[in-house]
């Protein structure tokens, strides 16, 4: 697996010296992402997190994995194996649990994550989580859609390479922008690089296939491997953030999230999409070092309910 790295900066504020904290990150992106989704929101958090962003078993740079299946729960064990892998990493920080942050099908896995090893997860950031839902939301293609048929993904996969870097871009930024007019252009000439390169590979329509249909397959599990039921359980401090225009995971379930599991907060960012790290990441950002900066010393958290308009809940 690939693993991109983002070398801790140390405060803006130099004068604290030796005595600032350094501690670490993993950032998880979603499905048909890479590790540089986060190449903003990890280079503002660097004042605070040394941060490792992973490409998922088949996504960027990464292998397929072992057997070529894609199942959410293999992707769970895949980031597990990171945090270990980061946890023990020599230097400030070495042997404590890690700051997680995820997106998207990354945000479900995080969570899973969390739930499964809470001794390796410090604190935990969702972005737009892609939470058991059992309506397909309107912004998804047919093609996708072709995914949830039994023995289609194959079909699907072929389908997915006759489409252009181009097209495939300018799709995924209609889908996962809250205002696609203000993506600068630099950053959408990064991505169709990005999606040549990936072109490339010749498991990467397979990985995004796969993904998707064992995504939409982990939202009939029950009992304790449901999503919603492990967020009722989570223990440490966790962030909601959510995008007000997301086109992919309805905002409506960010408030339900936020109740679900204990002491957490909200944040919805009024106009932005899916990718909330990517199109507001100075919010983010703050909202990620307040969550850390505030973190109770027991866990729990507070008792003051998630949906309320408090310092832990807020709009922008």
């Amino acid at each position: 697996m690939f693993v991109r790295h983002t070398p801790w900066s140390g405060p803006v504020d130099r004068a604290a010296g030796d005595d600032a904290p350094r501690e670490r990150a993993l950032y998880v992106h979603g499905l048909g992402g890479a590790s540089t989704n986060w190449t903003d929101l990890a280079a503002l958090l660097s004042v605070r997190f040394e941060g490792w962003a992973v490409d998922l078993p088949g996504f960027g740079h990464s292998q397929p994995p072992r057997g070529d299946h894609y199942s959410v729960r293999g992707h769970v064990r895949s980031v597990v194996d990171v945090l270990e892998h980061v946890r023990a990493q020599p230097g400030e920080g070495a042997g404590r649990p890690v700051h997680l942050v995820g997106n998207s099908l990354g945000g479900l896995v995080s969570l899973l994550v969390a739930a499964r090893r809470p001794d390796l997860v410090a604190t935990l950031t969702l972005v737009s989580p892609a939470m058991p839902v059992y309506r397909v939301p309107p912004a998804f293609s047919r093609l996708l859609l072709l995914l949830l048929v039994p023995g289609v993904p194959t079909l699907a996969e072929r389908r997915l390479a006759g489409v252009a870097p181009e097209e495939s871009v300018r799709s995924m930024i209609r889908m996962c922008f809250g205002n696609p007019a203000a993506v600068p252009p630099e950053r959408i000439e990064q991505a169709v690089q990005e999606m040549r390169e990936r072109a490339g590979r010749p498991w990467a329509d397979r990985a995004l296939a796969r993904s998707m249909r064992g995504l939409i397959t982990s939202y009939l599990r029950v009992g304790r491997a449901n999503a919603w039921r492990a967020a009722r359980g989570l223990k440490m401090p966790t962030l909601v953030v959510w995008g007000g225009r997301d086109r992919l995971v309805d905002p409506a379930l960010a408030p339900r999230l936020a109740a679900a599991v204990p002491g957490a907060r909200l944040l919805v960012l009024d106009g932005v999409g899916h990718v909330a790290m990517l199109e507001a990441p100075e919010p983010t950002a703050r909202a990620v070092l307040a969550l850390v900066e505030h973190r109770p010393a027991a866990p729990g958290g507070s008792d003051v309910p998630a949906g309320v308009d408090t310092p832990r809940s807020v709009r922008r």
